[in-house]
């Protein structure tokens, strides 16, 4: 697993997260306020930076930041941690937003999701929304030790690349691996489906191509189903392709067999 840890930009992360409660398993930076995108916004000063924090225990984590930061939530911060929890588990993507907030001079969005709730999106896809954010590059603000959540981590990058072989011809270019496997990766988010830019997936690979190679580089090595091209930037399947399409559906997270 190649999960990037942040440059000397990562100091001015870390200082935003430490406006926030200690108890962190994951968090990551993602989106146009970390890695430049083509497209009608491609010159946009100071986008809005998108978080994503983990936690072991989100009715802690929320109590002890509603004293922190009691305005970042909207009116049900005064039900209290437990209903925003019963929220972030049971509605939508297992995740709650807290978007619009103005933190050392940038504009955020931060989400909340449990450890035990993401690593089983990891391990079946069952939402694919955050999954789906961490099958593209992202940038690691925090992680702990936590074993199972990072195993579950690089078995959701290995699915993402088994599931783009499948839409895939014989031989094909790391890019068009790339684009296949970003456009899977959204699909457990409903704005590509109402709303949101059709050329999005373009716009980030393209522009992120070195960024991609990083995060899969070491998975297309090892992977004994394809041949990695390295100085051609080409790939081609190491068996044929009907043994190629049984190893692959086998070996696919269940909830990506209907979708």
């Amino acid at each position: 697993m190649v999960l990037q840890s942040l440059p000397s930009s990562g100091v001015a992360f870390r200082k935003i997260l430490s406006h926030f409660p200690e108890e962190l398993s994951l968090a990551f930076a993602y989106g146009s306020g970390v890695y430049r995108q083509a497209g009608p916004n491609a010159n946009q000063k100071n986008p809005m930076l998108d978080l994503v924090f983990t936690v072991d225990d989100p009715v802690r984590w929320h109590s002890k930041n509603l004293k922190k930061n009691w305005s970042h939530y909207s009116f049900l911060k005064v039900l209290g941690p437990r209903i925003i929890t019963t929220i972030q588990n049971n509605f939508g993507a297992g995740v709650y937003y807290n978007p619009l907030i103005k933190c050392d001079g940038r504009l955020i969005k931060y989400g909340v999701i449990s450890t035990s709730i993401l690593v089983e999106d990891l391990l079946t896809w069952n939402n694919l929304y955050i999954a789906g954010r961490l099958q593209k590059p992202v940038k690691i603000v925090a992680m702990n030790e936590n074993a199972t959540l990072r195993a579950a981590l690089d078995k959701n990058l290995k699915s993402a690349v088994n599931a783009a072989f499948l839409l895939l011809p014989e031989s094909f270019s790391e890019e068009e691996l790339f684009i296949e496997i970003a456009r899977l990766s959204y699909s457990g988010d409903f704005r590509m489906v109402v709303g949101e830019d059709k050329t999005k997936v373009l716009n980030i690979v393209k522009p992120n191509i070195v960024h991609f190679r990083e995060l899969y580089g070491t998975i297309l090595q090892e992977n004994p189903q394809v041949v990695h091209k390295i100085q051609q930037g080409r790939l081609e399947m190491a068996w044929p392709c009907s043994r190629t399409l049984a190893v692959h559906i086998v070996i696919l997270p269940l909830e990506a067999h209907s979708r």
